[in-house]
């Protein structure tokens, strides 16, 4: 854990002059950083240190029992309550010590350390849920900027159209009514442009709640390579909590089969008499287990029935993370296809449009107008294709950062 931590600070040292530089923040420092403050991931480190204690003390024996009493003391007669009078009165102090066997003794720490790997698992659960939200706000981030480039631009287009609406009512060949027209679209290119802004705010603050702080900038979010059903069923968060419960449930069932054979008692007592020899007394107390079925086979059947609980829980989980899986890969797949058949059916021609449009109207053949509609086309295509992008890299996100990375759990 402190060889993690060791690295975590390195990381963090080297990300932070980046960020005092104004760079752009990329996705692997935005992931870095939110790693570093997640306090999910510190709950987590606190289970494992809570784990880790009470695995100490599974192997210790109990605490032996100090008795002080005062042993055949009258009651009755001249000699009432007194200590000394009698031969038989006698004060008496002892010790005594229930005694666990090895095997016990490891049967419960073996118990207690399949927790701390439970523990050790939540942290690196927490771990990827903070390293796939923060993507996921990153990827909502980015194409919020993107998008607001493209209304920005629409926004300068539209304006370019007003200004030349306005030079073709002043030579006598264009009409007010265009002119108004386009008074209107520039406002609702403004405003369109204030309400993506808005959108990217607020991206940047459900970002921010991750990272710490609020970039100027983000580049292009580079996703790892995507896993293979298989490496994600296996390092799937809850099929590896459902495998760890297993073993929990397994090392639990096997303490309490253990009771079957009781703890025996160690007493040692010394009694003091006034005017007559000292004693001690030894003994051992031996715990009769008169009915061993009704009462420890049924805790171990209880326990045993867990066990089966936690297999069947564990074969739902794969069978989630198996169908997780498949929906996500199916639909990043479609819509990668269908961003490839976007481009070349629809992108590739409105591009063409806006090349044509421009060499008609150097060559006097068609209208500024007809330009400024390929241009708005094309502007209308690009919102779409990002939109389409935001969708596939959202997807490919929680492909890539919801399993646990492989090797993180030990």
């Amino acid at each position: 854990m402190f060889t993690r931590f060791l690295a975590v600070a390195a990381a963090i040292a080297a990300t932070l002059p980046a960020l005092c530089g104004a760079e752009p923040l990329s996705l692997d420092q935005a992931l870095t950083l939110a790693t570093q403050r997640s306090q999910s991931a510190r709950a987590a480190r606190a289970g494992i240190a809570s784990a880790m204690e009470l695995a100490r003390a599974a192997g210790q024996l109990p605490d032996p029992m100090l008795s002080v009493g005062v042993d055949n003391l009258p009651i009755t007669g001249p000699e009432r309550l007194s200590t000394t009078a009698d031969s038989m009165t006698m004060k008496r102090i002892g010790i005594s010590q229930e005694w666990l066997s090895a095997e016990k003794r490891s049967t419960r720490e073996a118990a207690a350390g399949a927790q701390i790997l439970r523990e050790r698992l939540a942290e690196e659960a927490a771990l990827a849920d903070t390293r796939l939200q923060a993507a996921l706000a990153y990827v909502d981030a980015f194409y919020a900027g993107e998008a607001l480039k493209l209304t920005t631009l629409n926004e300068h287009h539209v304006h370019e159209e007003f200004e030349a609406a306005r030079a073709r009512v002043a030579s006598a060949s264009g009409s007010s009514q265009e002119v108004l027209a386009l008074a209107a679209s520039r406002g609702l290119a403004e405003d369109e442009s204030a309400d993506v802004r808005q959108s990217q705010a607020a991206a940047l603050v459900a970002l921010q709640r991750w990272v710490g702080l609020q970039p100027d900038s983000l580049t292009a979010p580079s996703l790892p390579a995507l896993l293979q059903e298989g490496a994600y069923v296996a390092n799937h968060p809850a099929v590896l909590a459902a495998q760890r419960d297993i073993e929990v449930a397994r090392r639990e069932a096997a303490v309490a089969a253990t009771n079957r054979r009781p703890n025996w008692t160690w007493q040692v007592a010394y009694g003091q008499r006034t005017g007559f020899p000292d004693m001690m007394s030894l003994g051992v107390s031996i715990p009769l287990p008169v009915a061993p079925a009704e009462r420890q086979d049924r805790e171990t059947a209880s326990r045993l029935a867990l066990v089966e609980r936690t297999e069947a829980n564990l074969e739902e989980a794969r069978r989630m993370a198996t169908a997780e899986f498949r929906s996500l890969s199916s639909d990043a797949q479609r819509l990668s296809e269908r961003i490839q058949r976007y481009r070349w059916g629809i992108v590739t021609p409105t591009r063409q449009r806006i090349d044509a449009a421009l060499a008609g109207y150097g060559s006097n053949q068609v209208t500024l107008v007809t330009v400024f509609e390929a241009r708005h086309a094309d502007l209308e295509v690009q919102r779409k294709l990002l939109a389409l992008g935001r969708d596939l890299a959202r997807l490919r996100a929680q492909l890539a950062f919801k399993p646990i990375p492989a090797g993180a759990v030990q």
